[in-house]
């Protein structure tokens, strides 16, 4: 594993530093699960049934989900707006499995360049204090767009903590 990350800035304004720590974030998720084929994305690391593959449709998800689907009120992106949700809460962890490595990453890819593509317009047009449109299910709050920013980069680092137990346990690659 080469570690091609790069660093956040250490100076910097709001928006910069935001998208660094995001950018930085979402590379090393690329980086944790770089060099696996199929068997090593499916593999899991006990008692959890989380798997790097899992992991790399979740995220992609997640990115559809807040940006798309929360910030814009537009559907998920492809295939996570046909899957049957109702059936399978957890599709996107479970199907995984059926996805070649290159699919996975090019649904991460994709999904990172439409949120990249709707955090740009929205900070030409408004900003990091932008609201959502759809809001909080209990509070009836909008979530501005700093805190999408924010809960995505918490959103990578929780889940790139998994992503260095499980890679370990795969073949012993380790990094920060």
């Amino acid at each position: 594993m080469t570690d091609q990350r790069t660093d956040p800035p250490a100076t910097a304004d709001e928006i910069t530093t935001l998208r660094g720590y995001l950018d930085f974030h979402r590379d090393t998720l690329r980086w944790k699960t770089s060099g696996l084929d199929a068997a090593e994305l499916a593999q899991t690391l006990s008692p959890s049934t989380m798997s790097l593959g899992g992991l790399l449709k979740h995220v992609a998800l997640v990115e559809s989900y807040w940006f798309s689907e929360i910030f814009l009120g537009k559907p998920l992106i492809a295939p996570f707006d046909t899957a049957d949700w109702d059936a399978d809460a957890d599709w996107d962890w479970h199907s995984a499995t059926q996805d070649s490595p290159a699919e996975l990453r090019v649904l991460l890819d994709r999904s990172i360049a439409a949120s990249d593509e709707i955090l740009e317009a929205a900070l030409s047009d408004g900003g990091l204090d932008r609201v959502s449109v759809v809001t909080h299910r209990r509070t009836g709050e909008p979530w501005n767009l700093r805190w999408i920013v924010v809960h995505m980069i918490e959103e990578y680092a929780r889940h790139n903590g998994h992503a260095d137990l499980i890679r370990e346990s795969i073949d012993g690659a380790v990094g920060e």
